[in-house]
């Protein structure tokens, strides 16, 4: 491990998709959430002769620089965020960003939020000796679509300014195209990305920035998150439906249902919760590779699961429209995350025909829906070499 001395690295991190037990993991069960490998990527580079920092979001179209001298005055006001351990902004804090980013109270818009948890990070991790730095932050994720977008930012953005800022080692990279930090270190950068995501949703669980900072899979039930270990990378069809929905009405209407038809409902999360454990169990006896078999138990549990959310009230007849055009050619497709539109997930089985995704892949773009054959599972946080970055995130990072 060495300090950073000026250079210039790049950092990436994974969305997520949950597998199963959303909704009931709000009523105490267990849910799975996989590192989805639909990254988020950040250079960041020293401004050696510069006096500002500057921060570049392609995606949104967003480019903004602040003078450090003006930002000096206020790291008084956030030096209690390094040394407390609930790590989240005070609504004095929000206040002194909302004033320095311009935005107004209530403004909940992409390039708003990302701003202030950016503002946030910045004057909290790099303290006393603001430097200068040029950020930019480019991601293949789509924003509002519960895939941890914002997640994948907070953590990016974390382990780049806390290795900026000399409180993590930079690790080494002779030879090596991708490297990641320690558990400790890890550790670090969850705590501070679960503060930027403090400032963009209030409230959040902590799975999402879990997830981006550890990849693989996670457990969560009742607020107790826990990694699971090594689990095999499952390829996937995630499809977007692009249809919106409040995942607060959605879960609201689950629960209205569940005190209306306790005696109905209750033994279906009790089902929702079994098939949690039940996946777990499989990812976990074939994390050296999944057996026939063990696709098959997966893709009955998806059906399953599918089955009973849609009785919760929170399918759609998009999401209904994308299981008949993937059941059609022999695949098993399920919600992933609130449902009423939104995303699923379908699972590749390893012997499938790349004619038969790409037939898959037409249909469901012929019904308006983006899709992207990709993976879960996907390592965490990394730090690369720029040769080994994909073309097209070197191309949006160099040309932002």
């Amino acid at each position: 491990m060495s300090t950073m001395a000026g250079r210039e690295l790049f950092v990436s991190a994974p969305g997520k998709v949950i597998l199963h037990g959303e909704h009931a993991v709000v009523h105490g069960k267990v849910a799975l959430a996989a590192g989805l490998n639909l990254r988020t990527f950040l250079r960041l580079k020293p401004n050696k002769n510069n006096s500002t920092v500057l921060i570049n979001l392609p995606n949104i179209g967003t480019k903004l620089n602040w003078n450090i001298s003006d930002l000096q005055a206020l790291v008084p006001s956030f030096q209690d965020s390094l040394h407390s351990e609930a790590v989240g902004p005070s609504s004095e804090q929000l206040d002194i960003l909302k004033t320095l980013a311009g935005v107004s109270n209530g403004s909940q818009d992409t390039e708003s939020l990302a701003v202030l948890a950016f503002l946030y990070l910045y004057l909290s991790i790099c303290g006393q000796e603001l430097p200068s730095l040029e950020i930019v932050v480019w991601s293949r994720l789509p924003t509002g679509a519960g895939l941890g977008s914002s997640a994948a930012y907070s953590v990016c953005l974390a382990a780049a300014l806390l290795t900026a800022s000399g409180k993590l080692a930079y690790p080494e990279q002779e030879n090596i195209d991708t490297t990641r930090w320690t558990q400790t270190e890890l550790t670090l950068i969850n705590r501070w990305a679960f503060g930027g995501e403090k400032v963009i949703h209030g409230n959040p669980s902590g799975v999402d920035n879990a997830v981006a900072t550890w990849g693989g899979a996670l457990r969560y039930q009742a607020g107790q998150i826990t990694p699971i270990e090594r689990v095999p990378v499952l390829q996937i069809l995630l499809t977007n439906t692009r249809v919106p929905r409040s995942t607060k009405a959605l879960v609201a209407g689950v629960k209205d249902k569940l005190l209306k038809y306790p005696n109905i409902l209750e033994p279906l999360l009790a089902s929702i919760n079994a098939i949690s454990e039940e996946c777990q169990r499989v990812l976990q006896v074939g994390v050296d590779g999944l057996s026939k078999d063990h696709y098959s138990v997966l893709e009955e549990l998806i059906d399953i699961n599918q089955h009973h959310l849609n009785v919760f009230g929170v399918g759609h007849p998009s999401l209904d429209r994308l299981c008949q055009v993937t059941a059609s050619h022999g695949l098993h497709s399920k919600l992933t995350g609130a449902g009423g539109g939104g995303c699923a997930v379908t699972l590749l089985r390893p012997d499938i025909e790349a004619a038969v995704v790409d037939t898959v892949k037409h249909q469901l773009s012929e019904c308006g829906y983006q899709c992207w054959e990709t993976s879960i599972g996907a390592p965490g946080v990394s730090l690369h070499s720029s040769s080994s970055l994909p073309e097209d995130a070197i191309t949006s990072l160099n040309g932002a």
